[in-house]
């Protein structure tokens, strides 16, 4: 087997369009940008958002809100339902548990939240739990430990 023999077929590519390369072509001479100005030129064409010298729309509106988006911290959520799910016949979960299992990434900050149903008594570890989330578990007779970051 060949890295050239594999699909799709070189009959089935699409050849690029060589532009400038002949009058023939089609596509010559100005290589079908037109004559001369701005966008004709090599690395021509005005920015995103230029509105030919006209205020552009991004600075005739006014900033609103606060941005936190640098700082915010994020968490992965996963619920108690898929928990039980997952860690089906275990009595206690730790945060290697949930990283190694994959259902949030390593190093991640863990909350649990209280969607879904738990029946067996799990005591399990993450940084944050949700209040239904903590009173589920804990109805079903296991516990909840919240680690501090």
């Amino acid at each position: 087997m060949r890295l050239d023999t594999l699909y799709p077929f070189p009959e089935e590519r699409k050849t690029r369009k060589r532009v400038g390369r002949g009058s023939g072509s089609g596509s010559g001479c100005t290589a079908g940008k037109g004559n001369k100005g701005q966008n004709a030129r090599s690395g021509g064409g005005v920015s995103p958002g230029f509105e030919g010298g006209q205020m552009p729309l991004q600075r005739r509106l006014p900033k609103r809100g606060f941005k936190n988006a640098l700082f915010r911290t994020r968490y992965a959520v996963i619920s108690v339902g898929r928990l039980a799910q997952v860690f089906e016949g275990h009595s206690s979960v730790s945060l290697e548990d949930i990283y190694a299992r994959g259902l949030a990434g390593d190093g991640s900050l863990v909350k649990i939240l209280g969607d879904g149903d738990i029946s067996a008594p799990l005591e399990v570890e993450a940084h944050k739990f949700s209040a239904s989330a903590r009173e589920k578990l804990e109805k079903a007779g296991g516990a909840a430990r919240a680690l501090e970051d």
